[in-house]
């Protein structure tokens, strides 16, 4: 990547927004300070033209940042030519080359054809002087071979006059039953005893959780609807004198704990269902329990709203009416740069009823409600598909 290409992305970014505002009218002219309804109403133009997409967080890597230190990858930089009126990031780069670039061009093409041929030559020098190798080391090797044959026939020769002389050795045999004692033997089941024992204690101190603690299954299902709930739920695990231990129980499974305590006390929420605080003596306890979770009516239809693109009007009028005029609402975003937006109540139901794929990620966190049933807190994010780079 050269600095070339980081000044070939600012232009790329000045005639995206250029190409945006012909059609459209977002908060600021200036794309680095879009956000929000702004981000959302580009990605739908940006799909209608170019045939794909961005996400939220390589918008505000790429575009709330300038300038900027690297380059996008190179889908997101055709996708963002192809908008801009071109065939790809090549083209685009073609259209707008610098003085210096045409002569950079050239110079690395001679540079590439002299490095070329200096290699070949090198390579052809470095076969030659392998072959003479091969050819000295074939001659010196004969000469060795004949050497021996030479001191192998003087060895022949030799024999008639050699002398041999006998050597008696004597052997002495001995019973060596006779060297062990009793102590040694004792010795021996001693230290067999002790490695036995030990081994038992280790196995006691690894496995001691396994062997000491018990399993238990706790099943949820909708108080109303008598069904099993499709969807995560948070679960504490309180313990006196300790922090709470937070759990998530998966959707249509149930919920194991293992544990050798004799009592459980756990908090199970969603922002679906209302809290609730269950005790357990786990002396008397079943293995497996279903408990019922009474449902949030109004976070239900929260959600249902949010997800619907049918009938509008009704829609707006309905989240108009379960949603306080004093509510506050809270934008959640995945990255580092923007990580809390908050916005007002005709904000909220403007955004929700926009028919945008885009909401189809929309998730509800958390909701609160006032002694008159009306929401007054909402927190919600809206989840990036986007894979890792």
């Amino acid at each position: 990547m050269s600095d070339l290409d980081l000044l070939h992305f600012e232009q790329l970014k000045n005639e995206v927004q250029t190409q945006y505002l012909v059609n459209h009218t977002p908060s600021f002219d200036d794309i680095s300070k879009w956000k929000g309804i702004d981000i959302i109403y580009f990605q739908e133009d940006l799909r209608k033209i170019a045939k794909g997409n961005i996400s939220e967080k390589s918008f505000y890597t790429y575009f709330k940042n300038s300038p900027v230190t690297k380059l996008p990858r190179i889908d997101m930089l055709n996708i963002l030519s192809i908008y801009a009126g071109y065939v790809s990031w090549y083209d685009f780069k073609k259209n707008h080359l610098f003085v210096d670039e045409i002569l950079k061009e050239g110079e690395e093409l001679d540079e590439n054809l002299e490095h070329k041929l200096e290699k070949s030559l090198e390579n052809a020098g470095i076969i030659e002087a392998e072959i003479e190798n091969d050819q000295k080391n074939s001659i010196s090797v004969q000469k060795p071979v004949e050497n021996l044959n030479e001191e192998s026939n003087l060895q022949k020769n030799n024999t008639d006059n050699q002398i041999i002389k006998e050597k008696k050795q004597i052997f002495s045999t001995y019973d060596t039953s006779e060297q062990k004692s009793t102590f040694s033997i004792v010795k021996k089941y001693i230290w067999l005893g002790i490695s036995g024992i030990l081994a038992i204690l280790v196995g006691l101190l690894g496995f001691k959780d396994e062997l000491f603690s018990r399993k238990f299954y706790y099943s949820f299902v909708d108080a109303d609807r008598n069904s099993k709930i499709n969807a995560e739920l948070q679960v504490q695990i309180l313990k006196q004198d300790e922090s709470p231990i937070l759990y998530t129980a998966k959707p249509n499974e149930p919920f194991v704990y293992t544990t050798k305590s004799k009592t459980l006390t756990m908090v199970v929420s969603s922002p679906y269902y209302r809290t609730d605080t269950i005790q357990r003596n786990l002396e008397t306890a079943p293995e497996a329990e279903t408990i019922e979770l009474k449902p949030n009516d109004y976070a239900i239809m929260l959600f249902y709203y949010s997800k619907s693109i049918k009938d509008l009007k009704r829609k707006r009028e309905s989240l108009n009416y379960l949603i306080s005029d004093n509510a506050l609402i809270y934008q959640v975003y995945d990255n580092e740069t923007y990580g809390v937006e908050t916005m007002d109540k005709q904000r909220y139901i403007n955004l929700v009823t926009l028919p945008s794929t885009s909401l189809e990620n929309l998730e509800v966190i958390d909701t609160k409600n006032d002694k008159n049933n009306k929401i007054i807190m909402i927190k919600f994010k809206i989840a990036t598909d986007e894979k890792p780079k």
